[in-house]
């Protein structure tokens, strides 16, 4: 990765300018930062991160209740190899059946005997229910148990060089600033939506054209995405990576065993004590923790604080966890290595 490329992912993950030419706006950017770069150059360089891999896609990560929707995250058991079966086709099968569920964004085979965690997005518990049973009636999936978040700490999965933040120091029209940290708790008020606003927003969730001027070419007004921004529908508009493209390679969500509550942080350099925080909110100041969420415990997995961590490295990944878990007073916690991506997309509201 080049170090124009390098510069333009520390801004373009959490603010990509939404004006008419916004590969012009970040040649302007680079250039008041004392480089000497083109307007063809940025898109160029964008391109080829895009092409790489690197890039999944660039568009809009909008807040799913805010637009009516729910979302679980749905813990299960399918039959592989490294649980005893002959082979893997019952996971194989398994993975067939979910590619060809809208509902189901995401979709991983983690190193525990729940092996399977998917991400199911709906208008009901009734249908992502009837997702689920669809599933465990056509496959080899079972002892299932459908998780809400009964409290979010952070959503970010903005990514810096080797586990850094992410920090430009700049702020884009549109955007969210690349240092913004997380904006701790959100309002859950559902806004009306015009059926030009369920327009917008379904494209918005796609990829932006690969041309100088995006916006318009998608046929999407810029300022009615900053609005959407503006009233909180949308997280962010930016790039969405492949993180193992990117250089994260190693992957794990630790899930630990607390009550999440508070925590007393060791004072530093003499400093007055810290004042007792949630665990949750102690994790999610850690660069390197994407999400952090509170869930419900269950039978055979006591754990209620989940937190996804990325790392450029095994014994990177090793030092995090045992960091996170030191400031938050070492509680008992599960290590669920991120051991196969299954399925991995952006939800297609309002299709």
């Amino acid at each position: 990765m080049t170090e124009l490329e390098q510069h333009l992912l520390s801004v373009i993950q959490d603010a990509f300018p939404l004006e008419e030419r916004p590969y012009k706006v970040l040649a302007d950017m680079l250039n008041a930062r004392g480089e000497a770069v083109t307007e063809l150059a940025v898109f160029e360089a964008v391109e080829n991160l895009r092409t790489s891999g690197v890039i999944r896609r660039i568009g809009g990560v909008y807040d799913s209740k805010k637009l009516g929707f729910i979302s679980r995250l749905c813990a299960g058991k399918v039959p592989t190899v490294a649980t005893g079966a002959a082979d893997d086709s019952a996971l194989d099968k398994f993975a067939a059946a979910v590619n060809v569920v809208p509902a189901i964004t995401h979709n991983y085979v983690r190193s525990h005997e729940y092996n399977v965690w998917f991400t199911v997005i709906a208008e009901s518990e009734d249908e992502i229910r009837k997702v689920v049973d669809g599933l465990c009636a056509s496959t080899d999936l079972h002892d299932v148990h459908i998780l809400s978040a009964t409290k979010k700490f952070k959503i970010n999965t903005v990514m810096g060089g080797a586990g850094a933040p992410v920090d430009s120091g700049v702020i884009l029209s549109g955007g969210r600033s690349p240092k913004s940290k997380d904006p701790g708790p959100r309002s859950t008020q559902i806004l009306a939506l015009s059926s030009s606003d369920r327009a917008r927003i379904r494209i918005a969730c796609t990829d932006i054209p690969h041309t100088l001027t995006p916006f318009k070419d998608w046929g999407v007004s810029d300022e009615e995405l900053r609005d959407d921004l503006a009233q909180k529908r949308m997280r962010r508009f930016g790039a969405i990576l492949r993180h193992q493209d990117a250089g994260f390679a190693h992957n794990a969500m630790i899930c630990f065993k607390t009550d999440a509550g508070d925590v007393i942080l060791t004072p530093v350099g003499g400093k007055d004590p810290v004042p007792n925080k949630p665990a949750g909110a102690v994790l999610a100041q850690k660069p390197y923790i994407s999400h952090c969420y509170e869930r419900p415990a269950f039978e055979g997995f006591p754990y209620t604080l989940y937190a996804m961590m990325h790392a450029q490295s095994a014994a990177e990944l090793e030092q995090h966890i045992k960091e996170a878990a030191e400031s938050i007073g070492n509680p008992d916690y599960a290590v669920l290595n991120s051991v196969r991506e299954l399925k991995k997309t952006s939800f297609a509201f309002f299709v």
